[in-house]
């Protein structure tokens, strides 16, 4: 094992995701691959600001790298690190204010199991971000490459949700 997160009680916004991957495993650093970089467009910041732990915590539902699957994806993140690890790492952010849910295993964990999956918990953005709970939460699909035809087919999240996204995240980093 060996476990990427990253943060420290002064962080404000948590990216929940899923589990690092192969190149996060053997690097030792979270996102440090094409989904990293988009994501960070996505959340407006370059790299020394997506990678301050007292800006950004990063608490993927599994710590560890989970392997490959028979057709070389990522395995899902193993359910006894996010059962074991979870509460504990989040209690040691008490200063969030923001946290990205990054595919279905954080909206699952976050929100509960919903009807209509990823697309429809994600099409629902505006509905979970205004709600009165601390830290608000904000569904995304992971920035994988995988994932670009579901982002050609849903252009209202480029249009409608990121706007909102890098506001947000600029007002939380002390840009505006």
């Amino acid at each position: 094992p060996r476990p990427i997160v990253q943060g420290s009680s002064r962080a404000r916004i948590c990216i929940a995701s899923q589990a690092p991957g192969n190149r996060a495993f053997q690097s030792g650093i979270p996102f440090q691959d094409p989904s990293g970089k988009r994501l960070r467009e996505w959340l407006g910041l370059d790299e020394p600001a997506f990678y301050d732990p007292d800006l950004i915590a990063i608490v993927p539902m599994g710590a560890c790298f989970p392997g490959h699957d028979a057709k070389g994806g990522d395995l899902p993140p193993r359910r006894e690190c996010a059962e074991t690890w979870r509460e504990p790492l989040l209690a040691g952010l008490p200063n969030l204010e923001l946290v990205l849910l990054i595919g279905q295993y954080a909206q699952a964990w976050h929100l509960g199991r919903r009807p209509g999956g990823l697309t429809e918990t994600v099409a629902r953005w505006r509905e979970i971000f205004s709600e009165s709970r601390r830290p608000r939460l904000l569904p995304l699909p992971h920035p994988s490459w995988r994932n670009t035809p579901w982002l050609k087919k849903h252009p209202w999240f480029e249009a409608e949700l990121l706007p909102v996204l890098r506001e947000e995240v600029a007002r939380l980093a002390g840009r505006t």
